[in-house]
């Protein structure tokens, strides 16, 4: 062992062991195949590192072939040149395969940049994702309905790729769903997988419409499997309904000049028109003939906001604000009732409770 180091040692220390150095230098092949490598381990990470890695050393190891066939004219640099130029060659192959073997259709990769990769989602739990649903992208023409309120059966979960859908209740119109929203997430949502149910609401698409859509099953095996995508799905799901609620409260807005509190009850009187109940309605109109005594008509709208004024005692109490008559509700025993529709369905008034619309803001009723 010390004479091993000592010889190690001794060559070291002592001066090269070459006679003479060349005067002449080598060729130009070989100072560019010297380059290329010089660039070549240059290269960064990843797939596309990996491409600019071995392109340029594959490149290097082919001009080492060249210099030593027509300059060094050594067998052993040819050989040895060569096969690290195959491996190069070999490892880029491997690359292209894998390229187009991970490669999705435009659609789908538009959305995995869109809506996945700012969650950072890994590409291989999205391939999942994309293979649950078949990688089929479906269409609907203008005007062309994906659930008749009522009678479509709720067993998948769809996405909206491009177009417009517009859903209504009872034909009233209620919201619009955009492109990379879910199209029945509210429907998913109040379900559970043991659970069938239909649609309570009628979507129908305003322009041309692509969608993916996943079978029920299909996505409940897979959740169930998965947890990372489970988790995934639920937040994408929660943050979807959250956007369709505050849609719907800007649409208040819009109409009452008030932002009402989407988690109050009693918010269906405030969305739109419904019929009132034809024998209340007649009652009332009988009661305000009666006490005023005149021939002219009155509206059920000016019964319910204005009842017939009657002299107050001076010691009594003014008498409370009349509640608004209920209206008639659709049947909400179906399992699966739309939840734009926390507004409509899922946020029902307890029996003797207020209307919002009782009271003149969100916070009065808040106080009660």
């Amino acid at each position: 062992m010390n004479a091993n180091s000592s010889s190690v040692g001794q060559l070291l220390l002592q001066g090269p062991v070459c006679i003479g150095w060349k005067q002449d230098l080598e060729g130009a092949v070989y100072h560019l195949a010297n380059c290329f490598l010089l660039l070549g381990f240059m290269g960064g990470s990843g797939v596309y590192g990996c491409f600019y890695l071995f392109g340029f050393l594959g490149t290097g190891s082919l001009c080492y072939v060249l210099w030593g066939w027509f300059d060094a004219c050594g067998l052993d640099i040819v050989l040895w040149s060569f096969l690290l130029a195959t491996a190069c060659l070999l490892q880029l192959a491997h690359l292209v395969y894998r390229l187009h073997e991970d490669a999705l259709p435009e659609e789908f990769d538009l959305l995995y940049r869109t809506l996945c990769l700012p969650l950072q989602v890994p590409l291989q739990a999205y391939k999942q994702i994309v293979h649950c649903c078949e990688e089929q992208v479906l269409t609907l023409a203008t005007e062309q309905t994906y659930a008749v309120e009522g009678e479509t059966p709720i067993n998948r979960l769809s996405l909206l790729l491009s177009g417009r859908v517009r859903v209504s209740q009872d034909g009233q119109f209620l919201h619009y769903i955009f492109p990379y929203q879910f199209m029945d997430s509210p429907e998913w949502e109040s379900l559970r997988p043991s659970e069938e149910g239909v649609f309570q609401v009628t979507l129908t698409a305003e322009t041309a419409c692509s969608y993916i859509s996943w079978p029920r099953k299909s996505l409940y095996l897979l959740l169930a499997k998965e947890r990372y995508i489970s988790r995934l799905f639920s937040a994408l799901l929660g943050y979807d309904i959250s956007e369709k609620l505050y849609g719907l409260n800007d649409k208040l807005f819009a109409k009452f000049g008030l932002r009402f509190d989407i988690r109050l009850p009693s918010l269906y009187h405030v969305l739109g028109p419904a019929a009132p109940d034809p024998g209340l309605e007649s009652t009332e109109e009988e009661d305000v003939h009666e006490a005023a005594g005149s021939p002219p008509r009155a509206t059920p709208t000016d019964v319910l906001q204005t009842p017939p004024c009657s002299p107050l005692p001076a010691a009594t109490h003014p008498p409370a604000p009349a509640s608004r008559a209920r209206m008639s509700r659709p049947d909400s025993g179906v399992l699966g009732e739309d939840s734009s529709s926390l507004v409509l369905e899922d946020f029902e008034e307890v029996s003797g409770s207020e209307s919002l619309m009782d009271y003149r803001s969100d916070g009065e009723y808040m106080s009660f």
